[in-house]
């Protein structure tokens, strides 16, 4: 088998977990939303388009696309790609994982990979990992996965054939549609949540996934919850239970994309700056390649490919997003916040934050990456707050409906945890006020429940902001920042205008 340039360029950008080039540093890779990676997770940001189709499945409102989602959510389609093949006899020799294999397409195009896993001589089914590039908007071209044979196929391994490992051709089949799956899910996040966070890793247990698996008293509590959401059941928690039985798919279609986002995912953004913590060795200069690919696989995760190199888009799907729409609903978007539009201040001080880890971990300042990592963690509950509030009021002012309702449960969830450890009455207030099934809202008992945490939760009045009426140029009334973090200019309106106005601020598009 002769290879082609451009595969033999592919192959050399190959993406294996279990291979870490020493030269990765010194390559230049696009940015995501402004921050610079120092090692190649085009792949690992792709997630989000397994989000984005989940989402297309939900807006169907059917059994059968709620049936899809379910399986995008489960088994994945755009990250971490490999077909499952059958050799025709099984292997002479034992290869590893990630070494290098080249098959081709049905057009006889070379395609480059790498085993997926450590195979011995004799077996005959064998994972080939398709390689990734550089290039996010082209980081591989077979995405099948759950989407089968409406997905991507036009870059798979041909049906049969031949890969070549080490110069050696290997006759094999398989069928595209349904041997061509993901290593990678959403479910994933959190099904290996208690292995990965709690039991095995070397910084074990991670504080804030504690927090989560205290109060649900489950370590795949995301899993349990996106699942009880798109099958129409019940949690069985210890704290926090959803009912989402009570839910049209209108509910349910919240409760499942907010929830995959701000439970599933959330988490395992800080599971990536935890084990960078847990691979970084002190004072090396040379040795810390790892930590960084860890480090920057959590700012994947955070933002996704669809936030560009710039992350000025409204298309995103992930965490980056939320934060940016949240911010226009309480006034702080902007680099020293005050602003209704633009990028959260919270973003902004985030991926400051981001560089500084990264940097931190190069030079082996791992003690200095541990402050860092403790400073994100505590920003990213600031859009769930916001998000909380926001929803507690349109469902005690504005009397709105389901949607809102899961919305709110949504919010609250992604957050409760964190508040009872800090305050388990203040967690009860607002759980009471926002679960699915909630009898009644009272947005002040939210609002001033929340309050009463801020210290503890290690943010400021100032960092919540107030929820804005842009309309009427005021805050509505009773929303206002805490602690007189706002102008007096900003109180002007009656409650009469402030409800009038919602409309224009509140019906918007958003997470």
């Amino acid at each position: 088998m002769k290879f082609s340039l451009l595969t033999l360029a592919v192959l050399s950008l190959v993406n294996a977990d279990n291979v870490r080039s020493t030269e990765s540093r010194r390559l230049s890779f696009e940015k995501v939303a402004g921050y610079t990676p120092g090692s190649q997770v085009t792949d690992h940001c792709a997630i989000d388009l397994d989000q984005a189709a989940i989402e297309t499945e939900l807006a169907k409102a059917t059994d059968d696309s709620y049936k899809l989602a379910k399986r995008i959510y489960n088994q994945g389609a755009h990250s971490k790609s490999y077909a499952e093949i059958t050799l025709a006899s099984g292997l002479p020799t034992s290869i590893n994982k990630g070494k290098a294999i080249i098959g081709k397409d049905s057009q006889g195009t070379d395609v480059a990979g790498v085993a997926y896993a450590t195979y011995q001589a004799g077996e005959t089914t064998v994972r080939f990992q398709y390689g990734t590039t550089d290039i996010q908007s082209s980081y591989v071209n077979c995405q099948v996965g759950a989407l089968g044979e409406a997905g991507n196929l036009d870059g798979c391994l041909a049906a049969s054939g031949d890969i070549n490992i080490e110069g050696t051709d290997y006759l094999y089949t398989y069928d595209p549609n349904t041997n061509n799956d993901n290593g990678r899910s959403i479910a994933g996040f959190s099904t290996q949540a208690g292995d990965k966070m709690r039991n095995n890793c070397p910084g074990c247990p991670y504080t804030d996934y504690m927090y989560f698996y205290r109060y649900y008293g489950a370590e795949d509590y995301a899993n349990q919850w996106v699942t009880a959401a798109l099958d129409g059941t019940s949690t069985n928690f210890d704290n926090g239970n959803a009912d989402f039985s009570k839910y049209s798919f209108t509910g349910r279609k919240e409760a499942v994309k907010k929830g995959t986002v701000f439970l599933n995912i959330f988490m395992y953004v800080i599971r990536e700056f935890e084990d960078a913590l847990d691979d970084c060795k002190k004072n090396c200069i040379d040795c810390n390649d790892d930590p960084v690919h860890a480090w920057d696989e959590g700012v994947c995760f955070y933002t996704g490919s669809l936030e560009g190199q710039d992350g000025l888009t409204s298309d995103g799907k992930l965490l980056h997003q939320l934060a940016d729409k949240r911010c226009a609903n309480f006034k702080t978007c902007g680099r020293n916040s005050g602003e209704v539009s633009g990028t959260a201040k919270v973003n902004y001080d985030l991926f400051e934050k981001y560089e500084l880890g990264k940097q931190q971990l190069q030079n082996g300042e791992c003690d200095a990456a541990r402050i860092t990592t403790a400073e994100i963690t505590k920003m990213m509950y600031i859009p769930f707050i916001q998000g909380a509030l926001r929803y507690a009021y349109k469902l005690d002012v504005l009397n709105e409906g389901e949607k809102a309702a899961a919305e709110g449960a949504a919010f609250a969830a992604a957050v409760l945890p964190r508040i009872h450890d800090a305050n388990p009455e203040a967690a009860k207030t607002i759980y009471d006020n926002l679960k699915v099934g909630a009898t009644g809202t009272k947005f002040m008992f939210v609002k001033s429940a929340f309050e009463s945490v801020y210290s503890d939760l290690g943010i400021t009045c100032r960092d919540i902001g107030g929820l804005y009426n842009d309309a009427l140029e005021s805050y509505f009334e009773g929303m206002e920042p805490c602690g007189g973090a706002f102008s007096a200019a900003s109180t002007t309106g009656t409650a009469v205008a402030a409800i009038v106005g919602a409309a224009a601020a509140l019906f918007m598009g958003f997470f």
